[in-house]
């Protein structure tokens, strides 16, 4: 697989912890505190507002799609000032019943399907480090279809749920990702890839990320001068072509140490080092952790 975005959703391993309807009627406003995990909502009927720690309000309506990688604090009203209720996140996630805001009866103004996912990776970080704090998707009926049946699927309790609702998920983060990358992404892969140049030169060092890749390989992939090509990637992925292809070998690296099926010099040979203690001095070096103590620390915690 040479899709980076496939490999980076490949690694992070996501499934859904929970997914449920909200709906809002009258004049209402929600505080929930710091939640720290990934979450996402998609609008299914009518607006609302959010209000996301840092950030100005933000208008969400039907078939928008809202991804928060690390949920900080954030408010959800309607568009007439009230009073907040606070609620913790925690004590919310998993509930299988509708949460309602506002007036208890009526139908509602606005009805929404929200929830959080977690990964089975210790890679999770990979998915902060490449999505802006706020990623808000207008209108997109794919990504509603994702969130519709990942709720389905929360609540149903059918045979083969938890499988079905991680690959759900997979394809969530990747439509979610794909939206990205033409918009507000932090510098890193994201961006690299909404640049159609640069997205060559990346498609190919994922595609063999143990090739010894020079930047006059990956300048002439992209139809670029070495010195445009390097400046434009350092600008657009936030750091040198080598230091990218370095720290994404060391991502991989850590995934197939935790499954430990692989020796570490299969490891090693794997991400383009000619020796195992070469490896080890880079891992260590960039990880804090020599290869085998890292694999030895993931069994023990994971």
């Amino acid at each position: 697989m040479s899709d980076p975005l496939s490999q980076v959703v490949e690694l992070l391993s996501p499934r859904a912890a929970f997914a449920n309807v909200v709906s809002g009627k009258g004049n209402w406003a929600v505080h929930y505190s710091e939640f720290g995990k990934p979450s996402f909502c998609v609008v299914l009927e009518g607006s609302c507002r959010l209000t996301v720690r840092g950030h100005a309000p933000l208008d969400i309506r039907a078939g928008d799609f809202v991804l928060l990688p690390t949920t900080p604090a954030f408010t959800l009203s309607s568009f007439i000032a009230a009073p907040p209720v606070h609620f913790d996140p925690d004590q919310v996630a998993g509930g299988t019943q509708e949460l309602r805001y506002g007036e208890p009866t009526g139908s509602p103004d606005m009805r929404s399907l929200g929830g959080s996912f977690e990964f089975d990776s210790a890679n999770s970080s990979l998915l902060v480090s490449l999505l802006p704090d706020v990623v808000h998707v207008r209108e997109s009926a794919r990504l509603a279809q994702l969130v519709q049946l990942v709720g389905d699927e929360a609540s149903g309790q059918m045979p083969g749920s938890e499988l079905i609702r991680s690959r759900l998920i997979e394809l969530m983060l990747i439509e979610a990702m794909r939206a990205t990358t033409t918009g507000d992404a932090p510098p890193g892969l994201l961006r690299g890839l909404g640049d159609k140049r640069l997205a060559i030169a990346l498609k190919q060092m994922h595609a063999n990320i143990a090739h010894a890749w020079t930047v006059e390989q990956l300048a002439a992939a992209a139809s670029l001068s070495r010195s445009a090509f390097f400046a434009r990637f350092s600008r657009k992925l936030g750091m040198a072509p080598k230091a990218y292809l370095h720290a994404w070998r060391m991502e991989v690296a850590k995934e197939r140490l935790r499954r430990r099926d692989m020796s570490v010099t299969e490891v090693a040979e794997s991400v383009g080092y000619g020796s195992a203690s070469a490896f080890s001095v880079a891992f260590a070096r960039h990880v804090g952790l020599s290869p085998g103590r890292y694999s030895r620390g993931v069994e023990v915690t994971g």
